[in-house]
């Protein structure tokens, strides 16, 4: 193994792991936030007032986040055009990682405290602040949401390595399992601490709040100073300004993003349900609130099966197979809890089928997700990253409302509050309890798996054959940007450049060229050579604009102004980089005859390819004039073209 290839898979581990980590925290907050602050709003939050006025204070409490997060979700989409459009020095995300992150987790321990008692103190005043703050917090975990996600496709343009990347923290998503593990024991151990009493009261939820606000923060410092964006080649020409009208249209004609975010509401209706009442089935069902842990050891190992065994299934098997099959296993899972609550083994087999394949659910809803952004650019030339990825935290959140409100009311309708006891709940409350955390979760379950399955289209193999267009628009149509140019236009000079060759070998022109299927000759303003050294180097001194994903492309800028492409082979993005070592990355200057790629020839002719080395000139009419090297035989740096254009026109 090469150097630099050693190098890059040093550098390609450590950014997947610092992304993973970035999640352990987030889905700690998360989970703290879906689903566990309505349990605090219904046992901790008002103890000591009596019990009318705590009903109509819970009541009002859940009605007011329902109404918040309902509205607040519209915001979502416009949070992502936010993030899609910022560009900074550190790149686009990476500020709403540091800023939004560590705000939000501070802002959690604000909302546990009750705001600091007030709850207690004044419920009017207690109220009155408690919209604003709920609304805050909201809108800046929502920033912090898109951005992690939003980075999947900035991380990766090939579709296996988004699998990974969001394996890997999928994988550490057992932060929000590890919440509930330690909810009961960490907020009953601090309130004896601090009150000695043994309950869940509220000092031990402002602990419990503190020590996932210190979770939270340290992944997104972790997952901002860790990861790094890659400007390649399809990002590079998509970075102009998108206004709201642009970006509600490009959502509105990209169909796949529909059809995969749809089942995916439906799904998260019915799950965020019953994850939000499996506390009360533990405690006022089962009458073993003690137990209540297993409802989070289950997923948590899980996790640390499923999300390292995705993409090596994914190897295999579609994720359209991957997700009808996880699919089923929950349906199943509903059947159980539905007919056999009373028995714990039962419901322990249950809770195996319902939380094991909820992994696999999530990273094919938001890898198809991820898919559609360049689905999406190739429909309508518009790239969304955070804008379509911010769909699936716009639908969690819609889900998680729904499921907060359902809580609210499921507990107050069938008593499961405040000091209630399982011996106290009536078979009419068992009943409205089973309707809603089980019938409903497996009528919606069923209705997701058919939409998904009979209307989603964007496979592994369609995706690849997205990015291969795109790719392929992109050597048509130039290496300049909307950006660029703004720029050149400004700036508009003729002169005269000289391309030296990029590597050794026999000059044809581009007419002589026999492409992989035995197709002679090929269009464009450029020249070949048929090389006898599999090194590739750099015809002037300037800038790389990209590099594609598959190695065998480069474009380039000169100090001048003056583009090029160097097509490496033909027939080769089908090696998917095999066989390619790039030694350059997208933004970097090089110097006239720096080693850029190295590639084997063998392989790439052995496979039936072409190992023929392209140059093609990408500026249109702005070329006036192109004199070529009388030399058949050529050495990389010598002069193969002298090039007169007009820059900026």
């Amino acid at each position: 193994m090469s150097t630099s290839n050693a190098a890059q898979k040093k550098s390609n581990f450590w950014s997947i792991t610092n992304f993973a980590i970035g999640n352990f925290g987030h889905s700690a907050l998360s989970m703290t936030f879906s689903t566990y602050f309505m349990v605090y709003v219904t046992s901790a939050m008002f103890t000591g007032i009596p019990k009318g006025e705590t009903t109509k204070l819970i009541a009002m409490i859940t009605s007011l986040i329902f109404i918040i997060r309902i509205a607040e979700i519209f915001i979502d989409p416009l949070i992502g055009n936010i993030v899609d459009n910022t560009n900074t020095r550190w790149g686009k995300f990476k500020p709403y990682l540091i800023g939004t992150g560590v705000s939000s987790a501070l802002l959690i321990v604000v909302l546990f405290s009750g705001i600091f008692g007030l709850s207690h103190i004044s419920p009017l005043w207690f109220t009155i602040l408690f919209i604003p703050l709920f609304l805050i917090f909201d809108i800046l975990y929502s920033f912090r949401d898109v951005s992690y996600w939003g980075m999947v496709p900035a991380l990766s343009e090939n579709s296996h390595s988004r699998s990974i990347y969001t394996a890997s923290a999928n994988f550490t998503a057992f932060g929000q399992n590890i919440v509930t593990i330690i909810i009961v024991p960490v907020v009953t151990f601090a309130t004896f601490m601090f009150t000695g009493r043994h309950e869940e009261g509220q000092s031990g939820w402002i602990v419990f709040a503190i020590i996932v606000a210190i979770a939270a923060i340290f992944s997104s410092l972790v997952v901002a100073y860790g990861t790094h964006e890659k400007d390649d080649a399809i990002r590079s020409v998509a970075k102009q300004k998108t206004s709201v009208k642009d970006m509600l249209g490009a959502l509105k004609s990209n169909d796949q993003m529909l059809w995969t975010a749809l089942p995916y509401l439906v799904y998260g209706f019915g799950n965020a349900a019953t994850a939000g009442l499996m506390f009360y089935m533990f405690k006022y069902v089962l009458d073993k609130p003690g137990l209540f842990w297993i409802a989070g050891i289950i997923p948590t190992v899980a996790g640390f099966f499923t999300s390292p065994l995705y993409p090596v299934i994914n190897k295999w098997v579609s994720r359209k197979m991957i997700y009808s099959v996880s699919m089923i296993a929950m349906i199943i899972a509903y059947m159980l809890l539905i007919f056999t609550t009373d028995n714990l083994a039962i419901v322990m087999i249950a809770l195996v089928l319902y939380y094991v394949p909820q992994g696999f659910i999530f990273m094919a809803v938001i890898l198809t997700l991820t898919d559609t952004i360049e689905y999406g650019q190739l429909k309508n030339g518009t790239r969304n990253e955070a804008v379509t990825l911010a769909i699936r935290p716009m639908l969690d959140k819609t889900s998680s409302a729904i499921s907060n409100g359902i809580v609210g009311w499921v507990a107050v309708a069938a008593g499961m509050t405040g000091t209630a006891t399982a011996a106290s709940i009536t078979s009419d409350g068992i009943a409205l309890f089973k309707g809603v955390a089980f019938w409903a979760g497996l009528i919606l379950h069923v209705i997701a798996l058919f939409i998904y399955v009979f209307k989603v289209n964007i496979s592994e193999k369609r995706h690849a054959e997205i990015v291969n267009e795109l790719q392929a628009k992109l050597v048509a149509e130039g290496v300049t940007g909307e950006d660029d140019k703004e720029l050149l236009a400004a700036n508009e000079t003729n002169l005269e450049a000289t391309i030296t060759a990029p590597v050794d070998g026999i000059v044809m022109p581009l007419a002589e060229v026999v492409d992989e299927n035995g197709h002679r000759g090929l269009s464009g303003n450029g020249i070949a050579i048929k090389p006898s050294d599999n090194q590739i180097y750099a015809p002037f001194s300037g800038e790389i604009v990209f590099v594609f994903t598959t190695k065998h492309v480069i474009g380039l800028r000169s100090d001048n102004g003056l583009e090029l492409l160097i097509h490496v082979g033909l027939g080769t993005e089908k090696m998917r980089g095999e066989g390619f070592v790039s030694h350059i990355v997208a933004g970097q200057h090089v110097h006239q005859g720096d080693l850029l790629l190295e590639f084997n020839r063998d392989l790439v002719t052995g496979q039936g390819n072409q190992d023929t080395v392209i140059v093609l000139l990408t500026q249109g009419n702005q070329i006036k004039q192109v004199t070529t090297t009388s030399q058949e035989v050529i050495t990389h740096e010598a002069s193969l073209l002298t090039v007169n254009y007009e820059q900026g026109k």
